[in-house]
Order: C-alpha cells, then structure tokens, then sequence
C-alpha cells in the first residue's frame, strides 16, 4: 500500500495522533507550535467528510476494475456530506455498478440523485440522461427512453460515439413506432458521427441492412 492510499485509508487515526501529538507539543514545549498537528488533524478530517476515497477511484475506473471501485464506494459512510461534484460523482458511479448488476430501479434512483447534486459539466449530465434512456428502454418504456435521449443530445455528450449511439437509439423507437421518416433521419446522423467504437460501428452495419428494406 502505498503512502496516498494509507493518508486516504486512515485519515481518522491520523487525524486523531495528530490531536494527541499537539496536546502533547503544547504541554511539554509550547502551544505556538501545537497548532500546526491540530491544523493538520482539522484538514484529514474535513477531507474525510468531503472527499472520501474517491480521489483514488479515477484509476480504477480507467482500468476497468470494477470490483475495487465498488470497494471504495462503500468506504464512503457520508455522501450527503460529500463536496457536490463528488457526490455527483459518487452516485453516477453506484448507478453503473447497479445496472450491471441489473438493479434498474436503483440505478434510476442514483442517477437521478447525481443529476440533482448537479454535473460539473453539462456533456456529463448528457451522459446521464443516456443511462437513463437505456434503463427506460430495458424497462420498455419507450416514450421515456425517447424523450431522455433527445435531451442527452441537447445537452451535448462526451464524444462522437456517445452521441452516435443516442441517435441510432432514437432511429430504432422511431422504427418500432413505423416512423420511417424520423427512423432515417435519425441514422444518418449516427452515420455522420462518424464513430469509432467497435460496438457502434457494428450497430450501424446491422442497421444500414434494415434500412434498405424499409419503405420510402
């Protein structure tokens, strides 16, 4: 474990030697120093309410693993006292954990909360408006699906890709409701996104086959 972990791990046992350790400097030598372990011990404390562990989350997420930044998440005790951003932060996290364990419900629910706490930009707060989208649509809830989608591109999303799949989702309700003309007009767009993730690329393959035998 290195030096950062352990500061995030046990900033309350640290936060508490260094009170003792103050009391300490100001019995036996003097209180002008004291303050300095006290200040310190203010700061771990502050950071533990409002940061948590979530500054060494990023890297996990980067990597992929999941299972270390669900660990880390039920570290946090607090999150209504969380600074906004990472509370916002903390409940998009919890709602993707719960849709990959297809708890949708509780995904809704967290990723409402986060959207209530406030994105810190507003590509995230798209992103968030596309879970929702699909959490409507596995629901079967298509009308929902359809208007959470059309706000997540207003808002704007983090990349072509993103943005690519909110408009092959919107093209394939708009097939389902036989809205040739919107089904179209929505595919071109994906198409014009011009993506590059593997998954969206195949989408629109299987896509373009279904738009060549549809009428008009």
């Amino acid at each position: 474990m290195n030096i950062r972990k352990i500061f995030v791990f046990y900033r309350l046992p640290i936060a508490a030697v260094l009170i003792a350790l103050g009391f300490l400097i100001g019995f036996k030598v003097t209180w002008w120093i004291a303050w300095i372990p006290f200040l310190a011990s203010a700061l771990m404390i502050t950071a533990y309410f409002l940061l948590g562990p979530m500054t060494l989350i990023q890297g996990y997420v980067e990597s992929g693993d999941m299972d270390s930044v669900e660990k880390l998440l039920k570290m946090v005790k607090y999150p209504n006292l969380l600074y906004k951003p990472i509370r916002s932060t903390y409940y998009m996290l919890q709602a993707n954990i719960s849709t990959m364990g297809e708890d949708l419900d509780k995904a809704e629910a967290q990723l409402r909360k986060s959207l209530e706490t406030g994105m810190p930009e507003k590509e995230y707060e798209g992103g968030a408006y596309l879970q929702l989208a699909a959490i409507a649509q596995k629901k079967g809830n298509m009308k929902e699906a359809y208007e959470h989608l059309k706000h997540s591109i207003k808002l704007g999303l983090p990349d072509k890709d993103h943005e690519a799949m909110a408009y092959l989702q919107l093209s394939g309700i708009a097939a389902q409701r036989r809205d040739f003309r919107n089904c179209k007009v929505y595919f071109a767009k994906a198409k014009a996104c011009k993506p590059t993730n593997p998954q969206v690329v195949d989408q629109i393959k299987e896509m373009t086959k279904y738009m060549a035998r549809i009428p008009g």
